[in-house]
């Protein structure tokens, strides 16, 4: 999102910090993910300066097709921790397509260049006033969705 004004600029921000911006994103992981809903809420690990710094992250989940090489998820992060859905994926064993950072040693067929990781929606509110904006699927998305047989139908 980019803001025309300093003024919603600001306001904009100021929903981000409060978390009144609710996120929605969807990624293609390698493998089939146990659980079909739920949330992941283990902290993350980073380390800054040799020093191990622990953070709190939160995210509501929702797997929305799978099968037994790989699952189209939803997910709608609570914190915003830097690389949180990835890190949560690859912690549970399930990394996400075209991520060079958090991945196993899957040997797949399919090399991605691109991270199969999209912003899908976002939602705020402002002076009782609803938005929602919704971002179309690329199509190297599509493209893998289709080549590994998951379906996604918008809502």
């Amino acid at each position: 999102m980019i803001a025309k004004h300093r003024e919603s600029a600001q306001l904009l921000t100021s929903l981000f910090r409060l978390r009144k911006v609710h996120k929605t994103y969807l990624a293609i992981c390698h493998g089939e993910i146990n659980k079909n809903s739920g949330v992941w809420d283990e902290d993350l690990i980073r380390f800054e300066n040799n020093k191990e710094i622990k953070e709190k992250a939160k995210t509501i989940f929702r797997v929305l097709d799978k099968n037994s090489i790989c699952s189209l998820v939803e997910m709608k992060p609570i914190t915003g921790r830097k690389h949180q859905l990835r890190k949560q994926l690859y912690a549970i064993g399930n990394p996400i397509y075209g991520d060079q950072k958090y991945k196993l040693n899957y040997s797949d067929k399919v090399m991605n260049k691109n991270l199969m990781l999209h912003s899908y929606q976002i939602k705020f509110m402002i002076n009782k006033k609803k938005f929602t904006y919704t971002a179309l699927l690329p199509e190297y998305f599509k493209k893998l969705l289709k080549i590994k047989r998951l379906s996604f139908s918008s809502f």
